[in-house]
């Protein structure tokens, strides 16, 4: 029933295309009928003739060759069609490429699901939807073309005809559109009496799959009379490019000992051409794999989704007994479906065995041997270890650590970065006379885990002996630095103090002397055989060479040994101030004018290198003055500081004021001085002392001439 249902549409779609076709009774060349429906049936079967189509080259079809637009399905000589095999699902159309000595065309089959099926001669008859005729509602009848892409020559080729059911003497066809008037431009014509298409070159679907023409009927004058109508022209893929690999490079890891068909990568192929059809259906597969230890076949490629996965089992996946942990394959990817006919592409698929920490390291002897003097630090040996896994991870980078025998902390141990070695080292000096000999026990771990399946074994440990080395010390002062408090100015010889020195070499039995070895003053002696240090010189704290009240010196205590050796130790001498310094007064010169109007002359201040309670306070006076007149004063200001003020204005001249100023020290000190006033002209905010110096007056002379009166 169903295949006569079939039957009866084609022949009622015949039917119509012959009506709108009536005029011309030529013979075309191509298929009789290019366009077929047929209802979707539950299953088409295998050699069971669907329908059968006609083409005639009008020339006897000599040579006459079909092509189906899917595998499944096949033309016989006799233009049925048939299935290669029973096919539930074939799409929504199939396209028949017909080819002979001397004409080529195609046919269109639309299928149309059960669904659509009440409709169906409704919609033959408007000649639209499905069928693939687009819907006419004028004269023109313009049917899809179908050209499949890489024709031959020659060219113009023949591929369609638009038909007028109306014939209007006079009318012409006029096709425009992309592909005719505009670019790319006259790629398609149509002969404006019979309607006929032909394409002028070769087509590629790559570049344009699809052409939206519109076809108009046009009077002697040029005016449209019927249309415009849309005119479709398909472009048929072939089977003209070839997959590519378009993602490289191809790069995968897979840990090493990963189960049988563990997956690895993904190698996708690109093909340009449709995607719909078999030419770009592609298959994969390995052609090369190299090396080939230890299995040729390590490897496995999904043919059709391109996952590459393990093979082997996971002890051949072992990283360390590999000739090399980088694999290389060379995948083909080939379209129609894998078929010998297929265009192929290959690319190449790099495969790392990546490491896990399934070796431990091992020291490459149990004992290891060092020697060191004692007083000495840095490396003293490295250990060696050997690691099977890979040197660029953490799997094969030691970490060293000390387990036993390190209880002052005097050693460490580090990774040489580039050996893997463990340099040991010491770090606080070693000490023969407390211990000669020192045993440690080192373990080497790796920076990453190993497997739960792996442990460390006896050979992750290790002992170091290590040997002291006796080495002649020198003497160590006791205590470094010393210190004591003296009185500057006590005596010359006075004894500071006695030092004491010993050798730390105490099986040696050495004798220690004693010198002097820095004493910037040059105050000090001390005695070789004793170590007792005295003065040679008073001591003073005011001395440049003491700092915040504090003297150092540096002695060395030398021992007996061959060669000699040598302690030094410090001296610091604190010393407590005596007062020994008279005060200093400031200014010593004064100006003033003879006509000043404020007689304040000086403000004079004392400083004394004693330090406090033998500074200030301290006490200004004048010497007596002499004379029925007194001509100054001097006013105590604060602890530091006094103002010497006039009494009177004094002549152009120079005077010398005798003053005395003492400190408050224990006994005080007194210093006796003179300041120098000058009595100067003033003019005009000018100071002329030039005169003054011609006249020099003082009390002492002034004293001098009272007394030769009598």
């Amino acid at each position: 029933m169903q295949h006569k249902t079939q039957l009866t549409l084609s022949f009622l779609l015949s039917q119509v295309l012959l009506l709108a076709c009536a005029e011309d009774l030529e013979c075309t060349p191509g298929f009789q009928q290019k366009v077929f429906y047929i209802e979707q049936p539950f299953e088409f079967t295998e050699d069971q003739p669907i329908l059968n189509l006609v083409f005639d080259d009008c020339k006897g079809n000599n040579r006459l060759n079909f092509e189906v637009s899917n595998p499944d399905f096949k033309v016989e000589h006799d233009g049925s069609l048939v299935a290669l095999k029973n096919v539930s699902e074939a799409g929504r159309a199939l396209f028949v490429h017909a080819r002979s000595e001397h004409a080529e065309d195609m046919a269109e089959i639309l299928i149309v699901g059960a669904n659509e099926k009440h409709g169906a001669l409704k919609e033959i008859f408007k000649i639209e939807g499905n069928l693939g005729i687009p819907r006419q509602k004028r004269a023109i009848l313009a049917t899809p073309i179908l050209i499949p892409e890489n024709q031959r020559s020659p060219f113009p080729r023949s591929v369609g005809k638009v038909i007028r059911s109306e014939g209007t003497e006079g009318a012409k066809f006029r096709l425009s559109g992309k592909g005719v008037d505009q670019d790319p431009k006259g790629i398609f014509r149509i002969n404006e009496i019979s309607g006929d298409v032909s394409v002028t070159r070769s087509l590629d679907r790559e570049a344009i799959a699809n052409y939206e023409l519109e076809v108009e009927v046009t009077d002697l004058s040029g005016k449209v009379i019927d249309g415009p109508v849309r005119l479709d022209i398909s472009v048929i893929d072939q089977n003209d490019n070839r997959p590519m690999f378009k993602e490289g490079p191809y790069v995968g890891h897979v840990m090493e000992g990963s189960p049988t068909g563990t997956t690895v990568m993904r190698m996708t192929a690109f093909d340009a051409d449709d995607a719909s059809t078999d030419n770009a259906l592609l298959r994969y597969n390995i052609l090369k794999q190299t090396p080939t230890k230890p299995s040729p076949n390590m490897f496995y490629i999904d043919p059709e989704k391109g996952d590459i996965v393990t093979v082997v089992s996971p002890v051949l996946l072992d990283r360390e007994t590999m000739e090399t942990p980088k694999y290389e394959l060379v995948i083909e990817a080939k379209d129609m479906g894998g078929h010998d006919v297929g265009l192929t592409g290959t690319a190449t698929a790099t495969i790392v065995i990546d490491d896990k920490n399934d070796h431990p390291p091992e020291f490459t002897k149990k004992e290891f041997q060092a020697t060191v003097k004692e007083g000495v630090t840095g490396v003293i040996v490295n250990l060696t270890v050997g690691d099977r896994d890979d040197p660029a991870t953490g799997a094969w980078r030691a970490v060293y650590t000390i387990i036993n025998g390190n209880p002052g902390q005097s050693f460490e141990i580090h990774t040489n970065p580039q050996t893997n070695e463990g340099m040991l080292s010491v770090v606080k000096p070693l000490d023969y006379e407390i211990s000669a000999f020192h045993t440690l026990l080192i373990k080497v771990e790796n920076e990453d885990p190993l497997i739960p399946d792996i442990a460390y074994g006896p050979s992750s440990t290790a002992t170091v002996q290590i040997t002291v080395e006796d080495v002649n010390e020198g003497p160590v002062f006791h205590p470094n630095p010393m210190t004591v408090t003296k009185q500057e100015n006590i005596p010359i010889g006075s004894v500071v103090l006695t030092v004491n020195a010993t050798d730390p070499d105490t099986l040696q039995h050495q004798t220690i002397r004693y010198s002097v070895y820095k004493d910037p003053a040059s105050w000090l002696e001390i005695n070789p055989t004793n170590g007792t240090v005295a003065t040679t010189a008073i001591l003073d704290r005011e001395s440049p060479h003491v700092q915040n009240n504090i003297y150092t010196a540096l002695f060395l205590a030398i021992d007996s040994g061959n060669p000699p050796a040598t302690g030094t130790g410090t001296l610091h001498i604190t010393l407590e101030d005596v007062n020994d310094n008279i005060p200093s007064l400031y200014p010593t010169l004064a100006k003033v004018c003879d006509d000043a109007k404020d007689l304040r002359v000086v403000v004079l201040g004392a400083s004394d290198k004693d330090l406090h309670p033998n500074t200030d306070p301290f006490k200004f006076e004048l010497s007596k003055q002499s004379g029925p007149e007194k001509l100054w004063r001097i006013n105590k200001l604060n602890n530091t500081h006094a103002q010497v003020v006039l009494l009177q204005n004094l002549k152009k001249a120079n005077y010398n004021i005798p003053i005395s100023v003492t400190d408050s020290g224990k006994p005080p000190l007194t210093n006796n001085t003179e300041l120098k006033l000058q009595v100067c002209s003033c003019k005009k905010s000018r100071m002329d002392c030039s005169a003054s110096d011609a006249l020099h007056i003082s009390m002492t002379l002034i004293l001098l001439s009272l007394f030769s009166l009598f």
